[in-house]
């Protein structure tokens, strides 16, 4: 469960929760009028090693739920039985929590705590404590239901802590400044009436009076509780997700964001595709799994389990929401179906959200429980782009191959815990394989042999040169400043040949070529652009192998998303597209247009936010372009304007066109 404070945001928590995307890039709509689409802008991000670090301890039965720090000191709670050193070492009998050197892998022998239930959540609290929240009685042989504040150095009990949950377990924890929220299925803390939330003096465990919200009535006859809670980093918004239908007596199904801005209360914000249920809802009580801010607060993501069930119903998938949003009915900016597996847990650290789980497969819409068009291998391990939801290349894979010691097990149903410690990417699980090495219950990917996520994206300057093919290999090169056209040249290409429709991506080219023996007859390849030469191709992942791109009559890429026409139809469309790893979205959207006949384009390009787009006429228009506007159009075809009619002596008829400033 919890997280501890990072340089970079306020103090997290946590314990205990996407397939290529399926991402549905839906629009915020509230219950008066339809607000315009967010389209966010993809950034820069930094990938943790994809291979764990060798000298962490291992654990043994149950899981681990959750981890903190305290200096130099890594602790680990769960609900496991036994630790050991190594894969050879001797099993010690300590349960529930432990503490490791996080530089050396050494089991501390002196953070002995003596603890009778299982930890959930970790906090590195003020004062140079540890407080952890789980389903406990006794700590160290005195009765200390549920919640407890520890000496970090011995495990001893803080005695003047006064923190308890009288009626349940603690599930999770989020620290901001000396506020201690907590969440769970319980009815009391410190004796005060609270239903599955509740905020404390992180300091002295007191109960806070002014938080009195409440979130009750549990789904399916059950009992309520909240399951998992995050905050923004300004302190200013909580969501909280878990088994409940109503906060604060306001209807609130799963999913709920808190202002703590003054007087706690409710925000005008829910989403009503947690209401349906997924597909057992005797065993999926509630299928809100995971929440989690991005690290300026503008959005958060949730990771669900449950089922089938969409599209009435996000379950099994990562959705995106907007922070500021309001109103009822609010759908995900883009929503990542696994194909009915589960995803149990979410982090998001340096621009990358990570997920973990009993997913196999991201991009995965198009089927249940088996691996539909689109479809991309991830084995309960991922990361995905805050921007799309399409997966970026890190696979590490839960499995342990021939690495796996006797008695551990290869794969489990749960990642409980991912979180973004001082230096790298913690996982807890209930198997002991993680990148094809041995991790029993626990593990951490390092920052160092990591690796930056880059941005790329079409030219932004507006002067530079519309690229024609005239030929095979052959290309007419002709300026371009945005609104007028220069005296082409002819350039020879020889490795560009066979193209369909081409589109440029940073120091990218990629085109639609058919190629026999191909599923579809034809494939996407890429080349380097560089100093005016396209280079040698290769072939796009194999993922895309089930897209056909010869039926694409022009493309452009802009932040995250393909662009395109395509033959036999009359509409602009787009898919997501992640050029880290050349991963194309497995689901088609089609955006609102008025005035212009997209069955008659024939290439395109991205000019300055105008679409340059060629004819079956031969001619050359350009029409403003905006992706934000939706539902209202994205493209107005009366502002459209004639570049050239053809009559220079090019036909601008053709899909293979592509802008560039080389």
């Amino acid at each position: 469960m919890p997280r501890i404070s990072l340089p970079r945001r306020a103090a997290r928590r946590r314990a205990g929760l996407i397939a290529l995307v399926t991402v549905v890039a839906v629009l915020a709509v509230s219950t008066t009028a339809a607000v315009a689409a967010v389209v966010p802008v993809p950034t820069p991000g930094t990938l943790v090693s994809a291979n764990p670090a060798d000298h962490t301890p291992h654990a043994r039965d149950g899981e681990v739920r959750a981890f903190a720090q305290v200096g130099n000191m890594v602790y680990v709670g769960g609900s496991f039985s036994q630790i050991r050193q190594t894969a050879s070492s001797s099993w010690l009998n300590r349960g529930y929590l432990f503490a490791y050197n996080r530089t050396t892998g050494t089991i501390s022998t002196t953070f002995l705590p003596v603890l009778d239930g299982a930890v959930n959540a970790l906090i590195a609290g003020p004062g140079g404590t540890l407080i952890a929240g789980g389903a406990f009685k006794n700590v160290n042989g005195v009765a200390r239901r549920n919640l407890v504040a520890l000496d970090p150095a011995t495990g001893a009990t803080v005695a003047s802590w006064v923190g308890r949950s009288d009626g349940g377990m603690i599930r999770d924890m989020v620290l901001y400044q000396n506020h201690l929220y907590l969440a769970g299925a319980f009815n009391w803390i410190n004796g005060v009436a609270h239903s599955g939330l509740a905020r404390l003096n992180a300091t002295t465990g007191a109960v806070d009076p002014a938080f009195t919200l409440d979130a009750t009535v549990g789904r399916h006859g059950t009992g309520s509780y909240a399951w998992t809670i995050d905050i923004t980093p300004d302190g200013r918004t909580l969501v909280a997700g878990g088994n409940f239908q109503y906060v604060d007596g306001l209807p609130r199904n799963q999913l709920a964001l808190i202002s703590l801005a003054g007087t706690p209360s409710v925000l005008n914000w829910s989403s009503e595709k947690f209401v349906p249920p997924c597909s057992k809802p005797e065993t999926f009580t509630h299928y809100v799994q995971d929440v989690r801010f991005s690290a300026d607060g503008s959005w958060f993501v949730v990771g669900t389990n449950g089922g089938s069930g969409w599209p009435a119903a996000y379950c099994d998938a990562l959705v995106r929401f907007e922070t500021a949003a309001r109103g009822a009915n609010q759908l995900g900016t883009w929503v990542n179906y696994t194909g009915s597996d589960t995803i149990t847990s979410v982090e998001v650290a340096d621009n990358v959200i990570y997920l973990g789980g009993h997913f196999r497969w991201l991009n995965n819409p198009n089927a249940s429980d088996a691996a539909g068009t689109g479809a991309i291998d991830r084995l309960g391990i991922a990361a995905v782009s805050p921007a799309t939801g399409m997966p970026v290349n890190w696979n590490p894979g839960r499995r342990g191959g021939s690495a796996l010691p006797d008695g551990a097990s290869n794969w489990g149903s749960q990642v409980p815990v991912l979180w973004r410690g001082s230096d790298g990417l913690y996982f807890g699980h209930n198997s002991d394989g993680m990148g094809n090495e041995y991790h029993g219950r626990l593990g951490v990917f390092p920052l160092a042999g990591g690796r930056d996520v880059v941005l790329r994206n079409p030219p932004t300057a507006t002067t530079g040169y519309l690229y024609l093919s005239v030929g095979e290999g052959r290309l007419a090169k002709v300026p371009f400043n945005g609104t007028t056209l220069g005296t082409a040249t002819t350039v020879n290409q020889p490795n560009y040949t066979q193209a369909g429709a081409t589109w440029r991506v940073s120091d990218r080219i990629y085109w639609s070529r058919r190629v026999a023996g191909t599923p579809t007859g034809s494939r996407i390849d890429i080349s380097m652009f560089t100093g005016g030469t396209i280079g040698e191709p290769w072939e796009s992942s194999g993922y895309n192998a089930w897209f056909n791109p010869a039926q694409l009559t022009g493309a452009f890429h802009l932040d995250g998303r393909l662009y395109y026409t395509r033959s036999g139809t009359n509409g602009l469309y787009y898919r997501y597209f992640e050029p880290d790893g050349n991963y194309l979205g497995a689901t088609e959207f089609s955006l609102p247009t008025t005035g212009v006949t997209w069955s008659s384009v024939r290439g395109m390009a991205w000019v300055g936010g105008r679409i340059v787009h060629g004819s079956t006429d031969g001619s050359l228009r350009s029409v403003p372009f905006d992706p934000t506007a939706a539902p209202a159009a994205v493209v107005n075809g009366a502002q459209s304007t004639v570049l050239s009619t053809g009559s220079s002596g090019l036909s601008w008829s053709t899909p293979s066109m592509f802008f560039s400033v080389q």
